[in-house]
């Protein structure tokens, strides 16, 4: 326990040299004193160092020594604040622990765990995290896009919003909803795909969201999603960024707004392609867009027309 004094309380308070009024002020750890680099003075000789007590020259170093935890995580239903008992079943020599200090570390380990979810709250939100990892884990959605997921199902589980709904559809809900504001480019079919709810029930439940938790969603830009359409249909850069310049084009045209960024992107891929002489059919470019041929079709008409494009 560290005592403050009067005066070392207004020694942490000097912003600026007594002397010659500089705020030019150096801390020497190794001597442990406060000096003016203006005029030289000595301000203070008895500071305290806060650092470690520990050094490290390595990554490796400073993460076996260091004695924290890992960062509040809202994507736990603890935020990981709480305690784990591990089934080593071993003390700190490496020995075998007798089999009466291991039944009483067994029924510990039984009531930590049962501390954990205590409350109906706690048990909701741990169902809804881990269906969150389940659906990060089969969409590659970032660890800090799913940060945001949960930090709006926590809201949603505030406003009263689970209660009576489906946990499952309230969680994929909360993660498109994350998607769309960080425009990440995650679809509202492969979203519902990938959880065990109808699109549907999904739409709504994201609806409900953005009405009640008066979330402002940004207009998803198709550019975003020629890489990822491109990356599957193996299409080359040199083709990818003639669809950007023609959905650049596109958009000082005023043609995208109103569209299906998915279908714009499918379109644009595909008359890059027929223009770079890529055999690339608009079956194949429908099918990784989770967009019809029709509407690959129609939205290609749409850019050929406006930007006057001899194909």
């Amino acid at each position: 326990m560290i005592i403050l004094t009067s005066y070392t309380k207004k020694l942490w308070k000097i912003t600026k040299c007594p002397e010659c009024t500089s705020d030019n002020l150096v801390e020497d750890y190794d001597r442990g004193e406060v000096i003016c680099q203006a005029c030289g003075l000595v301000i203070n000789e008895n500071v305290m160092n806060r650092g470690p007590e520990w050094r490290a020259f390595t990554k490796e170093e400073r993460e076996s020594r260091g004695r924290v935890g890992i960062p509040i995580s809202y994507s736990m239903h603890d935020k990981g604040l709480s305690t784990v008992i591990d089934r080593i079943n071993r003390d700190a020599y490496g020995k075998q622990l007798p089999i009466s200090t291991r039944l009483e570390m067994l029924r510990l380990r039984k009531w930590q765990i049962r501390t954990r979810v205590h409350s109906s709250i706690d048990r909701n939100l741990a169902q809804a995290m881990a269906e969150l990892d389940r659906l990060t884990d089969n969409l590659h959605i970032p660890s800090q896009v799913k940060e945001r997921a949960a930090v709006i199902y926590r809201k949603a589980l505030d406003s009263g919003l689970v209660r009576g709904r489906s946990i499952a559809a309230i969680a994929a809900a909360a993660l498109y909803a994350a998607c769309r504001a960080t425009e990440t480019p995650r679809t509202l079919k492969e979203v519902a795909a990938a959880s065990s709810v109808k699109r549907k029930d999904v739409a709504r439940c994201y609806r409900l969201l953005l009405r009640e938790l008066n979330i402002k969603m940004p207009v998803e830009d198709p550019v975003r999603c020629v890489s990822k359409i491109a990356s599957k249909v193996r299409i080359p850069i040199k083709t990818q960024r003639t669809a950007i310049k023609i959905l650049g084009e596109a958009k000082k045209r005023g043609v995208v707004s109103g569209k299906d960024p998915m279908g714009l992107a499918a379109a644009a891929l595909y008359v890059a392609c027929v223009l770079d002489d890529v055999k690339k059919t608009q079956k194949e470019i429908a099918e990784v867009a989770n967009v019809t041929e029709v509407t690959v079709r129609n939205r290609y008409k749409g850019l050929k027309e406006s930007l006057k494009l001899n194909i």
